[in-house]
């Protein structure tokens, strides 16, 4: 290996102005634009994919438990929360903390502006961890069960809509059992934005007492039951155990149930990586092995010099594969430092941004998972090194006496 590695540093020069030379600067410059692309591909998609799952999740919790005879319609079958219930749901491994919720569709209604949305209803305990992260204006509602609360919680679309401000009286109108239309007033506590669309302009949160008195409910009563999860634990895995201990008239279901168009839609990124690192691997891959074959017929005579002198073709292959395998090092060295500084550069400056309200992201999201870009590295490394065994068939069939006339 020495003596091919000797040879090597002797007849390639990237210095010399000749069609090899520059032939191998071209193939640097495609392998270390493809590894930087692959490398930002797959850390765009696993960020849109984690941070949008995890806008999801934070909205609306990562399971559900309701009637099951639900219709698709906002407006909820009720059902019994009691204490057997509640032990049930405490005894199911991975599920961290439970709160009842329910749902009302109602209109707000002010003198320029009408507005349909859904009043979700929340208890004292309720988790706000995710949407107290998205409080633009005002502070998150307070409520209890001594007390019916008229404090809601409004979102940046509503309120512009409605021209809401933090502190503003508003009336909302419903619909009761008995086809009535009833009015109730509320105060805008707080508003908050998440940058989901579909929950931003739809939801507007409440005291749970107040639906259950506009639905005529009891206390024990509620529309569904929002469940949250240990750190780490399946969603999938979870909802198995949940959907065999909850009663036959309840059933469970997943954020991903809830929302499938998003979720379906950031399965279609998987796809669209798959192509572009395919694309990147042939593009670069093609001009790995141009490149070899330019320099073995550009180095005919020096393959036949060598020949004549006693190398054997598996000396001469050593040599080029040497050459080819630095200049890919090269290149993938330069491709990992150009990919991983970009990435590092947009995640802490957010320099590129995006419209929040077709991407549900006002920049474009970053994650880098160390583990997924060694693994690309060696697979893409090990597909090109195979690549490059190709043109080295040729180097068996060039003869001395033919080749060396050319010099």
């Amino acid at each position: 290996m020495k003596t091919a590695s000797f040879i090597a540093s002797r007849i390639f020069s990237m210095s010399k102005e000749s069609l090899s030379s520059t032939v191998m600067r071209l193939a640097i410059t495609s392998v270390a634009l493809g590894v930087t692309v692959m490398i930002i591909s797959i850390a765009v998609v696993i960020g849109f994919k984690h941070q949008i799952r995890d806008k999801v999740i934070g909205f609306i919790a990562p399971l559900h438990v309701q009637a099951f005879n639900q219709n698709e319609s906002m407006e909820e079958t009720p059902f019994t929360f009691d204490s057997t219930l509640n032990a049930r749901l405490s005894s199911i491994s991975g599920i961290s903390d439970f709160q009842p919720s329910a749902h009302k569709v109602g209109m707000i209604k002010t003198d320029d502006e009408i507005q349909g949305v859904v009043l979700k209803g929340v208890g004292k305990d309720y988790n706000w961890k995710y949407i107290s992260g998205n409080i633009i204006g005002g502070e998150i509602p307070v409520y209890n069960d001594s007390v019916r609360s008229t404090d809601i919680l409004v979102s940046k679309i509503t309120a512009d809509k409605m021209k809401l401000n933090v502190g503003d009286a508003v009336r909302m109108w419903f619909i009761d059992n008995d086809m009535q239309l009833r009015g109730r007033r509320f105060t805008v506590s707080g508003i908050y934005a998440t940058g989901l669309k579909e929950c931003d302009e739809r939801f507007v949160y409440c005291d749970i007492s107040q639906i259950k008195r506009l639905n005529n409910w009891n206390d024990n009563q509620v529309g569904h039951i929002e469940i949250w999860l240990d750190d780490g634990e399946d969603i999938q895995a979870v909802n198995s155990r949940l959907y065999y201990a909850v009663p036959p008239e309840l059933v469970s279901y997943t954020a991903m149930q809830s929302y499938p168009h998003i979720f379906d839609w950031l399965n279609l990124l998987d796809m669209n990586v798959v192509i572009i690192i395919a694309l990147m691997f042939l593009v670069a891959g093609i001009t790995i092995v141009s490149m070899l074959l330019i320099i073995i017929l550009e180095k005919t005579s020096t393959i036949g010099l060598l020949k004549a002198m006693g190398a054997s073709s598996g000396l001469v292959r050593r040599i080029f594969m040497l050459r080819s395998c630095r200049l890919l090092g090269i290149g993938m060295a330069a491709g990992n430092v150009l990919g991983i500084a970009f990435c590092l550069f947009q995640k802490y400056t957010h320099f590129i941004s995006l419209p929040a309200e077709s991407y549900y992201l006002s920049s474009v999201p970053i994650e880098m998972n160390w583990l997924y870009i060694i693994i690309l590295n060696i697979i893409i490394i090990a597909l090109w090194i195979l690549m490059l065994l190709i043109p080295m068939m040729i180097i068996n069939r060039i003869n001395p006496s033919k080749s060396i006339r050319f010099e």
